[in-house]
């Protein structure tokens, strides 16, 4: 980190500490909401494991991951501990975008297998103790949708479907895009319809045109799209690109930032207009309403819920849990500041630093949630190295609240770079060019699950897998970390074990960072012994005292350390001298004298 940002940073979070001083409650400790209830729902403290289908385990040999897949390794998720898992889009598709341009939101893909599939899919997780959560796209649907062909048409009924515009005439009488919106895959966010004469706004590819949820149909629409599914018996949904549901209507050109100089950019302006409109809020609590309402008509069953993914300032984020009024929006709007706010080169305080300010933002009665990898970004080995694999899912697993992993992460998979242009097949990656398409690509954190050293990392029995497998599998696996004395997935499967203890559902919380390289948590609850967790984010060897942490010299046992660590669990430490090895994570508890 420069000398700016950590001038920056420590001005940041003297301002947070301050304004946690002006709050209600007497200390950082009794920043917990949900947490200190006595009534947490299923939700609140579950672990959700993302699987994105098409690289999680192929059932029929055709080197696509699908649903009977996932189900032949839902057995898996139930003897890691996992009770909650949450499926990227495996609704009809073009797959242009890999199922986020959907082209029949109430059936499945044919890749992935049927309807029936999807039942026994439920039924299955159902009888583990696993729910289903699925993702839902509303900002778009694929060109190939009946909704755009029939508004394309000017079809009774489908013509404000969509986002059109006329466009404009540059000084040459050249016809131009209506104003200068960039689409977040790069160019143009307009493209022109012959059949309609008219151009039509796309915030990713062309082949994922807007909805237009202006239009009360479509809104409708979408709600029914909802309880189709909710009727399928799934716990809720995952709301993708939320933020971007709404334009300004008067379509002006957005301004520019001064953060790139191609006009093709996303960079190149802001987007005051195209994102986080006040109207996206009112839109996520119509959908709270209707999940709120599902579950009190279907009292026999759990809470549904929703979770939000928008990449947004902490105050709109917060805003999604609900507003100024109290009305509820999203359950959980994902926390993404350990993947955009922290890596490799950030210091004890940086972590902390993001801890405290979701904390201190989150308004009462609510759940926190951590977000440490998804199938749009680095993992987690590769991002802030493989050495901290272990360290980073004890932060995770112990924070108060929700914790979501990406699948693999429980491994320590690590992103393949060296997938070629040839074999580059995600969309971002493919306008970008061959010259630039590794900056940008997202198939390096989507190879298949490796499952063992079998072929194809026992994902698939095909000739050719729809992404290469890592070449690291033959050593980097699952089979041979369930037969392993020690390893990453041993160690996260010990953390989710430990989440079952009362004193992490509903123990109090602190942190501190203990030196630019080492920072703690505490949590505490009545009758228990106190939990601590200690991480050096560091590269080198360090001595710890964590008496002014803990109030007085006591001694430590630990509960779970790290694959390359020297310590065991069950064994005593001095809690005035505790050597942390690079990156290295401890859980221990604390022995009360």
């Amino acid at each position: 980190m420069s000398p700016g940002h950590q001038i920056i940073g420590a001005i940041q979070l003297l301002l947070l500490l301050l304004c946690s001083l002006l709050l209600p409650t007497p200390s950082m400790t009794s920043l917990l909401k949900t947490e200190t209830d006595d009534f947490i729902d299923w939700w609140q403290h579950a672990v959700f494991y993302q699987i994105y289908p098409r690289s999680f385990k192929d059932s029929n040999g055709d080197g696509i991951g699908d649903l009977q897949g996932i189900i032949s390794k839902l057995p898996y998720l139930a003897e890691t501990g996992i009770t909650a898992t949450w499926l990227s889009p495996i609704f009809q598709s073009p797959m242009v975008d890999f199922g986020y341009d959907i082209s029949d939101f109430k059936s499945i893909q044919s890749e992935y297998g049927s309807m029936s599939d999807f039942e026994e899919l439920v039924h299955t997780a159902a009888r583990l103790g696993i729910k289903i959560i699925l993702d839902f796209v509303p900002n778009h649907s694929s060109n190939q949708h009946e909704w755009f062909k029939k508004s394309a048409a000017r079809a009774a009924g489908f013509e404000d479907y969509y986002v059109w515009a006329d466009g404009q005439l540059d000084e040459l009488g050249v016809r131009q895009p209506p104003n200068n919106w960039q689409s977040v895959f790069y160019g143009s966010a307009w493209e022109w319809n012959e059949q309609r004469k008219q151009y039509y706004l796309h915030q990713f590819t062309k082949e994922q045109p807007d909805l237009n949820f202006r239009n009360p149909v479509v809104v409708q629409a979408m709600d029914e799209v909802l309880l189709f599914w909710l009727n399928k018996g799934v716990a809720g949904f995952r709301i993708d690109a939320v933020n971007h549901l709404f334009e300004n209507e008067t379509l002006p050109d957005e301004p520019l930032s001064g953060q790139s100089t191609d006009p093709l950019s996303y960079d190149y302006t802001k987007h005051i207009y195209t994102k986080d409109l006040p109207e996206v809020l009112s839109m996520v609590q119509h959908w709270r309403k209707l999940l709120d309402d599902y579950t009190a008509q279907h009292p026999e069953d759990s809470t549904r819920i929703m979770m939000t993914e928008a990449y947004a300032g902490l105050t709109e984020l917060m805003n999604y849990y609900e507003d100024s009024s109290g009305i509820m929006g999203s359950h959980l709007p994902f926390n993404f500041h350990f993947i955009t706010d922290v890596n490799r080169e950030s210091d004890a305080r940086d972590f902390v630093y993001n801890v405290e300010k979701w904390l201190i933002y989150m308004p009462r009665g609510h759940a926190a949630n951590w977000v440490i990898g998804n199938h749009d970004n680095p993992r987690v080995a590769s991002r802030f190295g493989s050495a901290s694999v272990d360290a980073m899912n004890m932060l995770l697993m112990t924070l108060p609240g929700v914790a979501v992993t990406y699948n693999g992460e429980e491994l320590g998979m690590e992103d393949y770079r060296d997938i070629s242009w040839k074999e580059t097949v995600d969309p971002p990656a493919r306008n970008a060019g061959e010259l630039k398409f590794k900056m940008v690509s997202r198939d390096p954190v989507r190879t298949p699950f490796q499952w063992s050293n079998a072929t194809n990392a026992g994902f698939s029995e095909a000739a050719k897998t729809w992404l290469p497998v890592h070449p690291n599998y033959l050593e980097m696996n699952l089979e041979a970390q369930q037969q392993a004395a020690k390893s990453h997935y041993r160690v996260y499967r010990s953390l989710i074990e430990l989440r079952k203890l009362p004193i992490l559902r509903r123990g109090k919380f602190s942190i501190e960072p203990l030196s630019r390289a080492v920072f703690a948590f505490k949590r505490t609850l009545k009758d228990y012994d106190t939990i601590i967790v200690v991480i050096n984010v560091s590269g080198k060897e360090q001595l710890v005292n964590l008496t002014d942490f803990i109030d007085r010299p006591q001694q430590l046992i630990v509960e779970v350390a790290g694959v390359d660590s020297s310590y065991e669990p069950g064994q005593a430490l001095s809690s005035s001298a505790l050597t942390l090895a690079a990156h290295e994570g401890l859980v221990c508890k604390l022995l009360e004298t």
